[in-house]
């Protein structure tokens, strides 16, 4: 048998899984509904034309259409790349074009096909490809890759992405062909008879063109090709001869063939180059002597711009009727000229982009737009009229004068000198082109028909082409080049072929040769024939199978493929063809003929005409009837252990070699009838012994591995293999089973029941000799080492680990055969049941054992990874340990992780991976030593990592080390990754990437890691996890407009009382309020109505106030639905009167109300509504604009909405034509909204077109000759501030001077400017102070402005000055209303001048300039001061001297000048009323400065501060006596409105009750002196208390200060209509000061909010040391500058800390998402909500003593603790007894105490562990273990453990198993072993004599016995030991041994033996160790 094996004989596989193929596509089409309708609409014109009958003309379309679909169907294959999950099944895709229709559809083996997308075009699909193209980012430069399917129509490409975008790409010319690249797609032009006269002499147009986006223009490529006369000249592919034939992205290359030469060419294409572009573009290298030289280019790019089309898709010149242009002419214009006038040209050139002003249409469109409108969509046939075939169309063109004359010379042709060449994205650079064959027959093109690339077993790689019509494919092997960046291809080798296909998986190609038969091929070597069922059989009809498809529409036979082969040269004289072939596209069928073809075909057998659509390892054969079949071509290995053996056998092996095993092996495995997968292993020992040179039939044991072959090749189809090659079946008869066999009586690995194997092995004669001739003898060495490391590798894995023992037994009998005996003896200890069985031997000849090439590596210490890791533990120096690259990739990773986490040496992974770890190189490998450093290097290790774990973790995660992969590693190896994932998990770091968090299983983290990256392409980023707000049930919950206050976070703030919904109640302005007035005897009906409704009218004054309020209460809750208009809550002004609740209205005529007067708080409402939603919800221009109301009573509302919009931020997305809409209308209320909102969210950007807008309406920004336009006063306010929100912070210097006169501005001659002056004046100081906001004195560049100065001026009055600049002339004539004089009027400037003084030297703490605002000191002056100034001057003073801003009482009266707090003699004539009013006006004033110091702060004492003066002004209300009287009542309530706010602001977000309960007292109060004024500032108060639902609160930024001092002037209006003093809009900037500061801690699990504890530390600063306050959150956190860092505290919660003094950016995220930091409960404790004192925790029941826990601990309760459903079911069956399993008490108690402690040490992944621990020594004590392997492990844990014990107590808690389970089971292991010792020493003694191996039962004893102790293999060392006289002499003997002393001891009485006397054993107390 032997000399068969290997003998190239003709075999033959067999093909699997047949079926019939028809393109579901076609299935698809014919059920489309618009394929055909189109297809009728378009031809009807046409047979118009031909016919005068319609019906004639109808019937005549319908055939053509038949036809024409049939023959212009085509469809390509492609594997699926969908990577949902990594086992996703994987299935084909397929697009398919007929007609105007591409169908894209997916199937799968298990599913059937479905339509993915499926796009109908205007004009017939010419061709349709997939093509992936690269969109750069704006910022980073990697590219993000789109995936789309291109549809190639004549006149234009339709590219539709995945994700949804669609663009049209209008071609500039005819195409040919369009080709998918790495880049993008080329196009090839089609040359047309035109070119000649088109091009300048000497100069052709490029062909060949690339695309890189659809919305790039199409430019055209350079070539850079290699030859004797050009040099590496780069030019335009422009060569017409040139024809593409192939194109491939990876590896990125284009083949082309030379019609003239019949050569192919490959290229690489790549992207241009700056000099080689340049070169192109200079184009004067080589003026080919014309002076058009120059122009070529130029000319180039007009023709390509202007001609829209060159001939329609209609007539491809097929009708002749092409356009003639005049040969002097270099344009085209008979395109130009026909009946439409839509003429799509091409954008100018690409680069324009940057520096060309008239930026062209498409490229201007950036590609984040919608891609829509990337251009104007145009059906493809319309735009070319008949007539533009008609003969008569020169004629047109001449009259109309659109042809120059024909002697127009090119040079004054006007469009060559200003047309700018196009600049080139790609280059073809030629890399290979074939040698021209002499003899070749030119007359026979030879252009190849197919081009792929293939590789063959041994990762050689071919490009192939197919040149049909020599029958032969030519295969040229290339290589990379070292760096990858280059092709070199070498050799060329031709194989006869009629057709081929590549089939990727399998590394093998399909070829068809000329007699009809399949072969198959890898590379260029032949495996064997293809035998597919049923084909060549003439019996087999196919007509029984197939039947039910066979309908004679379905026979028209198609071109395999019908866009790049016409013509099917068949070898006719081989097979007569029955098919009439479509020789060319306008060949004519009659129906007739289908019928008769068909019943033609079927009298001679199909035979396979072509191949097409290669997948995987599926092809679709084409046969000669037309039909399709797909078959499937078997793989080389499905048993994982077989491939991994093929793999390590191709790594060592030469390459002719290894070429040799594979295909032999191939052959064996897939022969027809072939073993089922059960057997593969066997099979492959065989085949593989028998290439050795073992006779296999002589060998016992592989004898017995025959009987599974079955010997009669029956010609079945194979059924499909399970993808695992079933172990169980293999395992069980080669271990035995367990339990029904013992081990001594019967052979372990045979399938029979002979118990006398050993005679067998007697006769050891010549029968059991090698033979040396075998291809393989040579290197059994090498493979035998390969193998040898395979094994490791293998127990490295849980769920390899069964398949070892398979493969040790092939090692066993090498390691004999080559005399081995200490790997012999390895494999014995690993299997000691196993390998006793095996005895045989084969004989090598000495004088052949020099032809074996014994390989360096081999080495007699047998490399075993086990004993590596162990000494590793033991703090042992290792050689480093053997390793295949690619192979033994989980044996590199765990000696790396175990270099560098036990050893502790950094660079292990990096720099010094060659101290742990040797690679064997195996001749033919070129990549083996960059492998893995290339792998390493692509991921950028940039963590923070301090210590050994951490380093560890994040390397394991950068390797794509999963916990996945964690639990298949064994216990004992496993135990110091876990360990280190275990302190890494307690204290994390915030930055680490998301794997490396799922890694250490803290979900919490990768959650938060997670949703950074999805930041921002969800809607829903805060609500992922469910905060949406409940759905209220009655319809008037709905309308209040506060219902999307997330309730659950809420809840758990507020979590014992109702203020939120007490805050609804008080804010809700949608419904009526009640009016209760009663009736007195005296007052009529008629009056007593009257009464109601003046009532109603105060309380009328709240209702419309509390728009303002509601705004910050709901700001930012809500995310829009897209589709629909966004809620507004109407504005109710009716009321009802108890007790019949009858109406009452206002509208009634009874009282006189005032006119307009909701026009504000409309716009307030509107407001209200906007702020709702939320910064990160989806808003676009169309939704804003659909939003529109249509009744005009609401355009206040809606003008309120647009500035709601710029608030947060959504009004930047409005397009500009909308803006400008808008502000036309004239609207006021639209104006002022949209100024502000624009401004607001274009905050401190300088943006240009804004500050356009802005200054159209103020006239001081105008020119001064310009038109006055009649701007209404409010607008000008509105836009003034405007310029100061755009230029925030700028200090920008025209703007400054502006702003500053206009604070003075005087009242002009007519009305203009007279009225409400005060709040223009206001406005601009308050812009003036934020354009130069906190700049202080370092105003650059504004010394000359004398900015304070000026200020001061208008603060104090005095002189007006000239005016200065443009606005002289506009102000030269006095006012005819107010008579002023040429002082300032001071009550106008002063307000505006004081805060301009407090915003720009805001927080200097300037004393100079703060002493300008201190109050008068004598009465005389005080009087000349308005009491509201002495506010405004206080609260300036403050905010300047920051710093010294105190918040206690003492501070605040220390404001008030020394003259009011002295006593007073009564003998000076004071004005009481001054002094009170100047007091509480000074106190308001600083408490004002309070709030803004601590606003957001919720600081306790600065709120009891404030507090504190409020209580003082309410009790001075109270009492209606002589203070309330002196001060007044406005004046104390306006102080005492200020002092609310104050408060609001400091404790803003908080929900404080105190303020509650004020705001809810004020909110009472309607009558009297509360005007609408102070309801807005009440209401405002409980706003700012509440902001955001309380998940906002305020910053003390510059920008936010400036924000709340034009928000809360402390003038309020005294009636809804009223702008006199400060603008009502202005009251809404407060929002811009708001920032979200709420922390929710959501759990992980659960995905709902909880309670957690925080840690936050707060930086030192003057006021305080560093400090640390514990807050429970859900919290507000105080402002994150403050913060050095905040962390998430034990005992309930693991820990996460965020380090602020680093970077506060990440903190900053997750505020403004929500405020989510996900948590993660530990197992054992509940959550706060639950056990809010922590009794109820698992740990709490320990706290007396630690054992009672595991007694008290009920295992049923542990669902409360722990949410790990592994813990939870572990629970459940194994630690409750239950009748089915009858266990004993002491594992259940055992069980249950593991389940304590992994739940109590919070590590649940230890619980395998354990439980494997426990198992290894139950299987020890009850003497059934099988293998060693669990005592290795076990060993390993032990030594972990003590090496963690030996480094000191301080270490211990780090350790994972701290329990006292380990010490126990250790003990249990060293009794069991200990007592075999004392009973058995003589068997160890006989083996460390080197006597024969025991019997079975002793020998796994023995085994364990030896592993445990870790004793080398002694048998040479025996001699040393033995003789020891003494303790210490043995000591010093086994030093070199490396025996720990503890294993050492055990020997110690059967060493030292009874020579030394009993009496010295018992003195060594053995448990001491």
């Amino acid at each position: 048998m032997s000399e068969v094996v290997y003998e190239e004989t003709a075999t033959m596989i067999a093909a699997g899984e047949l079926q019939p193929f028809v393109p579901f596509g076609r299935e698809h089409c014919r059920n489309h509904p618009n394929a055909f309708n189109l297809q009728l609409r378009e031809l009807q014109p046409a047979s118009e034309l031909w016919s005068s009958d319609g019906a004639a003309g109808l019937v005549g379309s319908l055939q053509e259409v038949s036809l024409q679909e049939r023959e212009r169907e085509c469809w390509q294959l492609r594997k699926g790349c969908k990577g949902v999950r990594e086992e996703d099944v994987e299935f084909e895709e397929e697009l398919y074009a007929a007609g105007t229709v591409a169908v894209w559809s997916q199937g799968s083996r298990s599913q059937a096909s479905n339509v993915y997308k499926a796009f109908t075009v205007d004009s017939p699909v010419q061709q349709a490809l997939w093509c992936t193209f690269a969109v750069p980012h704006d910022k980073k430069d990697e590219e993000e890759v789109e995936q789309t399917v291109c549809i190639v129509q004549s006149s234009c490409i339709n590219v539709h992405t995945v994700t949804g975008k669609d663009f049209i790409s209008p071609l500039p010319f005819q195409v040919s062909n369009v080709w998918a690249t790495k880049f993008g797609l080329l196009l090839e032009r089609k040359n047309t008879a035109t070119d000649a006269q088109l091009s300048p002499p000497g100069e052709s147009l490029p062909t060949v063109f690339s695309m890189l986006h659809p919305l790039d223009e199409v430019a055209p490529v350079v070539c850079k090709p290699t030859g004797p006369f050009e040099g590496s000249r780069v030019q335009y592919v422009s060569d017409a001869s040139m024809k593409i034939v192939f194109s491939c992205c990876q590896p990125s290359v284009v083949v082309s063939y030379d019609t003239v030469q019949g050569t192919h060419s490959v290229w690489a294409l790549r992207r241009v180059t700056q000099d080689e572009r340049s070169t192109v573009l200079r184009c004067s290298a080589d003026p080919v002597g014309t002076p058009l030289g120059l122009m070529a280019s130029g000319l180039l790019t007009s023709h390509l711009r202007n001609i829209s089309r060159l001939d329609s898709p209609g007539g491809s010149g097929a009708t002749g009727t092409s356009c003639v242009v005049s040969a002097g002419s270099p344009l085209h214009y008979g395109a130009l000229h026909s009946h439409q006038s839509r003429i799509m040209t091409s954008s100018p050139g690409s680069h324009s982009r940057a520096h060309s002003p008239s930026i062209s249409n498409m490229a201007a469109l950036s590609r984040a737009h919608s891609p829509g409108m990337a251009a104007p969509s145009f059906s493809g046939a319309s735009r070319f009229n008949t007539s533009l075939h008609s003969p008569s169309h020169q004629h047109h063109q001449q009259q109309h004068g659109l042809l120059p004359s024909l002697n127009t010379t090119v040079n004054d042709s006007v469009v060559a000198p200003e047309v700018e060449p196009i600049v080139p994205d790609l280059c073809m650079e030629q890399l290979w082109s074939e040698t021209v064959a002499a003899g070749c027959h030119r007359e026979m093109s030879s252009q190849a028909s197919k081009v792929f690339l293939t590789s063959d077993l041994c990762e050689n790689r071919y490009l192939c082409f197919l040149v049909e019509s020599h029958q032969q494919l030519r295969c040229v092997k290339f290589i990379e080049s070292n760096n990858t960046s280059q092709l070199i291809f070498t050799s060329v080798t031709t194989i006869a072929a009629k057709d081929a296909e590549p089939l990727q998986n399998i590394d093998a190609m399909l070829v068809l040769e000329a007699c009809g038969s399949l072969v198959l091929y890898t590379g260029i070597t032949r495996v064997s024939k293809v035998f597919v069922p049923g084909l060549l059989s003439p019996t087999f009809s196919l007509t029984n199978h197939l039947s039910h498809l066979s309908m004679p529409a379905e026979k028209v036979s198609t071109p395999a493929n019908a866009g790049s082969r016409h013509l099917q040269r068949l070898d006719e004289a081989a097979m007569p063809s029955p098919v009439s072939e479509l020789r060319g596209p306008n060949l004519k069928h009659h129906v007739g003929s289908f019928v008769e073809d068909y019943s033609f075909q079927h009298a001679t057998t199909p035979y396979i005409r072509a191949l097409r659509d290669p997948v995987c390892n599926r092809v679709t054969l084409e046969l000669s009837s037309g039909r399709m079949l797909r078959i499937s071509i078997p793989e080389i290995a499905t048993s994982e252990l077989v491939r991994k053996c093929l793999q390590a056998v191709r790594f060592i092996l030469p390459k002719e070699a290894a070429m040799k095993v594979l295909v032999k092996w191939y052959n064996i495995y897939n022969a027809p009838g072939g073993p089922s997968a059960h057997a593969e292993w066997n099979l492959f020992v065989t085949c593989f012994m028998t290439l050795m040179g073992y006779n296999t039939e002589r060998l016992a044991w592989t004898r017995n591995l025959h009987f599974e072959v079955p010997l009669s090749p029956v010609i079945a189809a194979k059924k499909a293999r399970p993808s695992d090659g079933g172990s169980e079946e293999d395992l069980d008869y080669l271990l035995g089973s367990h339990y029904h066999r013992q081990m001594n009586s019967q052979p372990v690995c045979t399938a029979e029941t002979t118990t006398g194997q050993s005679s067998v092995s007697s006769p050891s004669g010549p029968s059991l000799k090698l033979d040396s001739a075998a291809p393989l003898f040579p290197h059994i060495p090498a493979l035998f080492y390969v193998l040898h490391l395979l094994y490791q590798e293998l127990l490295l894995d849980e769920l390899q680990r069964a398949r070892a023992s398979s493969l040790v037994c092939l090692l066993q009998q090498l390691a004999r055969d080559l005399q081995l005996d200490e790997y012999v003896d390895l494999y014995w200890r690993d299997y000691p049941s196993l390998i006793s069985v095996f005895t045989e031997s084969c004989v090598i000849d000495q004088t052949l054992i020099g032809q074996m090439q014994r390989p360096s590596f081999l080495r007699a210490e047998p490399p075993c990874v086990l004993s590596w890791l162990s000494g590793c533990l033991r703090g042992e120096e290792s050689p480093p340990f053997p390793c295949l690259p690619g192979i033994c990739t989980r044996t590199r990773l765990l000696v790396l992780s175990f270099a560098l986490y036990i050893v502790g040496d950094e660079n292990a992974t990096s720099t010094e991976v060659s101290k742990y770890l040797v690679k064997l190189s195996a001749g033919q490998k070129y990549c083996t030593s960059e492998l893995h450093y290339r792998r390493q290097s692509s991921v950028k290790v940039n963590f923070s990592c301090e210590s050994l774990a951490e380093q560890l973790v994040v390397w394991l995660t950068s390797e794509g080390f999963t916990l996945k992969d964690l639990e298949s590693v064994p216990f004992g190896v496993a135990l110091p990754i876990r360990e280190a994932i275990y302190r890494c998990r307690e204290q994390p770091c915030s930055d680490w990437s998301e794997e490396v968090c799922l890694l250490i299983g803290r979900q919490d983290l990768t959650k938060q890691a997670h949703k950074m990256t999805l930041a921002k392409s969800k809607a829903s980023v805060g609500s992922g996890l469910s905060l949406e707000p409940p759905v209220a049930t009655e319809a008037d919950e709905e309308e209040d407009g506060m219902s999307d206050i997330i309730q659950e976070v809420t809840g758990l703030i507020w979590s014992q009382d109702l203020r939120v919904q007490e805050v609804r109640r008080l804010l809700q302005s949608s419904r009526p309020v009640r009016v209760s007035v009663v009736q007195l005897p005296e007052v009529s009906d008629h009056e007593y109505i009257e009464e109601k409704e003046n009532k109603l009218l105060q309380l009328c004054q709240r209702t419309m106030a509390l728009p303002v309020g509601r705004g910050l209460f709901t700001l930012f809750s809500y995310q829009p639905v897209p589709t629909e208009p966004l809620p507004v809550p109407k504005l109710n002004l009716t009321g009802r009167a108890p007790p019949r609740n009858t109406m009452v209205d206002l509208n009634s005529g009874n009282i006189d109300v005032p006119p307009n007067m909701t026009s504000w708080p409309s716009f307030h409402n509107g407001v209200a509504a906007g702020l709702k939603i939320a910064p990160a919800s989806q808003v676009d221009s169309a939704w804003i604009a659909y939003n529109k109301p249509k009744s005009p009573e609401l355009a206040n509302e809606y003008a309120g909405f647009l500035m709601a919009l710029g608030l947060n931020g959504h009004l930047t997305k409005l397009a500009t034509l909308n803006i400008h809409d808008y502000l036309t209308k004239g609207h006021e209320m639209t104006s002022i909204g949209l100024l502000l909102g624009v401004s607001s969210a274009k905050l401190g950007t300088m943006d240009m077109s804004i500050t356009r807008l802005l200054s159209i309406h103020i006239p001081a920004l105008l020119p001064p000759t310009s038109t006055e336009l009649d701007v209404p006063h409010n607008v000008q306010v509105a836009a003034v501030i405007g310029i100061g929100l755009v230029y925030q912070g700028t200090g920008h210097r025209h703007n400054a001077e502006v702003l500053l006169s206009e604070i003075g501005r005087p009242p002009g001659p007519e009305m203009e400017y007279c009225t409400d002056r005060e709040s223009y004046s206001l406005a601009a100081g308050l812009a003036l102070g934020m354009v130069c906001l906190g700049h202080g004195s370092n105003l650059i560049g504004m010394t000359d402005l004398n900015v304070p100065e000026q200020l001061y001026q208008y603060m104090v009055g005095g002189h007006r000055r000239a005016q200065a600049g443009a606005n002289r002339e506009r102000h030269k004539s006095p006012s005819y209303q107010i008579k002023e004089g040429d002082t300032i009027n001071v009550d106008v400037t002063c307000p505006g001048a004081t805060l301009a003084l407090a915003m720009i030297y805001l927080k200097t703490n300037n004393r100079s300039i703060a002493d300008w605002l201190k109050p008068p000191d004598t009465w005389f002056l005080l009087d000349f001061i308005k009491p509201e100034f002495l506010l405004l001057r206080t609260l300036a003073r403050c905010i300047i001297m920051w710093d010294e801003i105190l918040p206690n009482t003492e501070w605040v009266k220390s404001n008030i000048p020394q003259i009011m707090r002295g006593t007073f003699d009564p003998s000076e004539d004071i004005n009481m009323e001054t002094m009170a009013q100047a007091q509480d006006y000074i106190t308001a004033g600083a408490c004002m400065a309070l709030g803004l110091r601590f606003a957001g702060s919720a600081n306790s004492d600065a709120f009891d501060c404030l507090y504190e003066f409020a209580r003082t002004f309410m009790k001075i209300m109270s009492f209606a006596g002589t203070a309330a009287v002196q001060t007044g009542y406005y004046n104390l309530q306006t102080g005492l409105s200020m002092i609310l706010l104050a408060m609001s602001m400091v404790m803003s977000g908080t929900g404080n009750l105190k303020v509650l309960q004020l705001c809810r007292f004020f909110h009472k109060r309607t009558g009297g002196e509360m005007n609408y004024g102070f309801h807005m500032a009440h209401h405002m108060g409980l706003g700012l208390l509440f902001l955001g639902g309380g998940r906002y609160t305020l910053s003390t930024s510059n920008s936010a200060i400036a924000a709340l001092l034009c928000a809360l002037y402390p003038h309020f209006p005294a009636h809804s209509t009223d702008n006199r003093y400060h603008l009502q809009a202005l009251r809404h900037l407060a929002v811009l000061a708001a920032e979200p500061r709420l922390l929710v801690p959501v759990d992980v699990d659960s995905l709902k909010p909880c309670y957690a504890l925080l840690e936050v530390t707060y930086k030192e600063t003057k006021w305080y040391k560093e400090t640390t306050v514990e807050l429970m959150a859900p919290t507000m956190l105080p402002e994150l500058h403050l913060l050095k860092r905040v962390k998430v505290k034990g005992p309930r919660y693991w820990e996460l800390s965020v380090d602020l003094s680093r970077e506060t950016q990440h903190l900053q995220s997750i505020l403004s998402r929500d405020g989510v930091l996900y948590v993660k409960l530990r197992a054992g404790q509940l959550p706060y909500k639950d056990d809010p004192q922590g009794w109820k925790s698992l740990l709490a029941s320990t706290v007396n003593h630690r054992a009672s826990g595991v007694r008290a601990f009920k295992p049923e309760s542990i669902s409360t603790f722990t949410s790990e459903p592994a813990l939870v079911s572990f629970a459940e069956f194994f630690c409750k007894a239950s009748e089915e399993i009858q266990q004993r008490d002491d594992t259940l108690v055992l069980f249950s105490a593991m389940l304590y402690e992994c739940v109590t040490q919070e590590c649940p992944e230890m619980l395998p562990t354990y439980i494997a621990i426990e198992q290894a020594v139950g299987a020890l004590r009850r003497a059934d273990l099988l293998q060693t392997f669990p005592l290795w492990q076990m060993r390993l844990v032990v030594e972990l453990w003590d090496s963690r014990v030996q480094r000191g107590p301080a270490n211990r808690h780090d350790a994972l198993l701290t329990s006292e389970f380990l010490p126990v089971m250790k003990n249990m292991v060293d009794v069991e072993l200990d007592r075999w010792l004392t009973d058995n020493s003589s068997v160890l003694r006989s083996y460390m004599r080197g006597e024969a191996l025991p019997k079975a039962a002793q020998s796994i004893m023995l085994a364990s016995f030896l592993v445990y102790r870790s004793i080398p293999s002694l048998r040479n060392t025996h001699t040393q030991l033995e003789g020891s006289t003494s303790l210490g002499d043995l000591l010093w003997r086994s030093s070199r041994l490396r025996i720990p002393l503890r294993d050492l001891l055990r020997l110690v009485p059967v060493l030292l033996g009874p020579a030394s006397g009993p009496h010295s054993v018992p003195v060594l107390p053995l448990q001491a160790f």
